[in-house]
């Protein structure tokens, strides 16, 4: 029985519990008896407090699962995978229109290769969204202020706010995590184009 140690670039309690309920669900894909140890820690993403778009949303993820591996070299230590999450903003422009949607990523590295995943999106409001983006809030201040609550990152997320709890900020992490961890359990679908398939 192999125990897959998961160490995530996060300390704080809706990704850990994100990770850990979508490791509970892939686990069963990962090999017969798999077991799941999963750790949160502490590192800088590398990327601004809100990232304001989709590429400094992946260079978050990304940064935060390279610098735990690095961490855990350093030391001496391993993990079967590192998971970076990073949660932001993405703009778009649409018939014109500037949109602004919330969107959580997840990067998972095995060490050697790593991939991405996303949540799906929900569009900010337009007060909401300049506060972020002209006046530079930080968008868990701005959402706590809008929502006239305090401390609302560590509990139902934007994504609760603005979702009416129907979608919190874990389970938007969850998705994220559980589609960058897909070329691990589904490793037949994602193996080189120069491979054979059948």
């Amino acid at each position: 029985m192999k125990t897959w140690h998961i160490a995530v670039g996060s300390t704080r309690r809706p990704k850990l519990n994100a990770v850990k309920d979508a490791a509970a669900s892939i686990a069963p894909l990962l090999g017969e008896g798999a077991e799941i140890d999963v750790a949160g820690y502490e590192v800088e993403s590398g990327v601004g407090h809100t990232p304001t778009s989709r590429e400094e949303l992946m260079l978050g993820a990304r940064q935060r699962a390279e610098a735990l591996q690095e961490n855990f070299q350093a030391q001496g230590r391993t993990a079967e995978c590192y998971v970076g999450l990073e949660g932001g903003l993405d703009v778009a422009m649409e018939n014109g229109v500037k949109r602004i949607f919330l969107e959580s990523w997840a990067y998972v590295s095995d060490g050697s290769r790593g991939h991405f995943g996303c949540s799906s999106s929900i569009e900010l409001p337009e007060a909401l969204a300049e506060e972020v983006l002209s006046r530079g809030t930080e968008l868990a201040a701005a959402i706590d202020q809008f929502a006239g609550a305090v401390g609302i990152r560590d509990g139902q997320g934007a994504w609760g706010v603005l979702s009416r709890n129907l979608i919190s900020r874990q389970e938007s992490f969850r998705l994220a995590v559980i589609a960058a961890f897909a070329p691990f359990y589904n490793a037949k679908m994602y193996r080189p184009s120069t491979a054979p398939r059948g």
